[in-house]
């Protein structure tokens, strides 16, 4: 499997990751009024979300972008703007996915046993082991080496857990998601934090008390930046052979390389973190995840945004195997910046920034341009 390939599959799996690592997410189910439900204090209703069991259901999620990322070709789902994917869970750890692409679609299904990655575009199968959804969730809290946990209530409840701490938490009402009666929670940054979000809101089902609807709103705006979830929900039980797959005739299927590591691969890997120095600046929502990257993995990024611009046609022939100019292609995507830590480039989005400077040190967080100075001039 080549590089550009691993990418797509990284991308397509993370998707679903995100999907539902935010738990049973849903849009606003119209108009309507607002369900009569009993009282309940901020308080209780974080307690019965940590505490919720996971449950099986299936539908269509609808995502929606405002967060000024260009267009990832295939996984319209990570780009701005509106796009939609269907996915299924019995609960229990069994998964599927479809995440429809222009004219192709890629199906991801954990069969409990087997995972698979299907491109119909690319008449192509990956074959993985069970869990490998699992494995590329990002993990909740920095400096943590397990992986996030299966199933979506879990995960939603980690979230709420890690930000309530530096929140101000309030129930703001009821609503109707996906045609279930719901409360809405909403977790304002405390005073004291500094960061370019206002607030989040959660839907959480009165019922089962999972999250069904989750918006990030940034300082300036009433429009959400993200807004994630279902148009339609089905809850329990879903059809078993939902989560079964046979790989199409004519499919080419291949399975990544997999060993255990060696004692070499085991030094390496403790090398490389060595160098990168990963380093968390901060704490609550103005967190500042800071590393050292390798010149390498900036020229394989920039390799990935120059073929995306030579597919849209802003590269003639004449780029085709000329050196990349790393830095030139970042400020593409941001400004340059300079100050006593040095120099580089900021690249900004609605829900916070990333900054890379000329050395390879990265500093990113949902935090304002100066957070991210101060944070990169903190990197060893």
């Amino acid at each position: 499997m080549n590089r550009r390939r691993v990418t797509v599959v990284a991308a397509a799996v993370g998707v679903i990751a995100g999907a539902t690592g935010l738990g049973v997410l849903a849009m606003p189910a119209g108009a309507g009024p607002a369900p009569v439900l009993p009282d309940v204090s901020a308080e209780a209703l974080v307690e019965s979300v940590l505490n919720a069991k996971p449950a099986a259901f299936g539908g269509s999620v609808a995502v929606n972008n405002d967060l000024g990322i260009p267009v990832i070709a295939g996984v319209p789902q990570l780009s701005d703007g509106a796009s939609t994917l269907r996915m299924w869970t019995d609960g229990e750890g069994k998964l599927r996915a479809q995440l429809p692409g222009g004219d192709s679609e890629r199906t991801f299904v954990d069969d409990g046993e087997t995972a698979w990655l299907w491109d119909s575009a690319e008449q192509t199968v990956t074959k993985m082991p069970h869990g490998s959804f699992e494995e590329r969730k990002p993990e909740l809290k920095p400096g943590e080496q397990q992986a996030a946990p299966a199933d979506p209530v879990t995960l939603s409840r980690q979230v709420v857990a890690a930000v309530q701490e530096y929140s101000d938490v309030t129930v703001d009402g009821t609503a109707r998601v996906a045609n279930r009666p719901v409360y809405e929670l909403v977790l304002t940054p405390k005073p004291t934090e500094k960061t370019v979000l206002r607030e989040v809101r959660v839907a959480v089902d009165s019922e089962l008390r999972v999250p069904l609807r989750v918006a990030v709103l940034t300082n300036g705006t009433d429009a959400p930046a993200v807004q994630v979830g279902f148009s339609e929900l089905n809850v329990g039980p879903q059809d078993a052979s939902l989560f079964s797959f046979t790989p199409p005739a004519g499919a080419k299927v291949s399975e990544p390389e997999s060993h255990e590591p060696t004692a070499e691969d085991k030094a390496a890997a403790e090398k490389a973190i060595t160098e990168a120095n990963p380093q968390v600046i901060g704490e609550g929502w103005d967190t500042v995840l800071a590393a050292r990257v390798p010149q390498d993995a900036l020229t394989f990024l920039a390799e990935g945004q120059q073929g995306e611009q030579r597919g849209n046609g802003r590269w003639q022939e004449e780029g085709e195997g000329r050196e990349v100019d790393v830095q030139g292609l970042l400020r593409q995507l941001g400004k340059p910046l300079s100050g006593a830590w040095g120099s580089g480039t900021l690249i900004t989005t609605r829900v916070g920034g990333v900054l890379i400077a000329d050395d390879g040190r990265v500093a990113v967080g949902a935090v304002p341009e100066q957070v991210l100075v101060d944070a990169i001039g903190q990197v060893k």
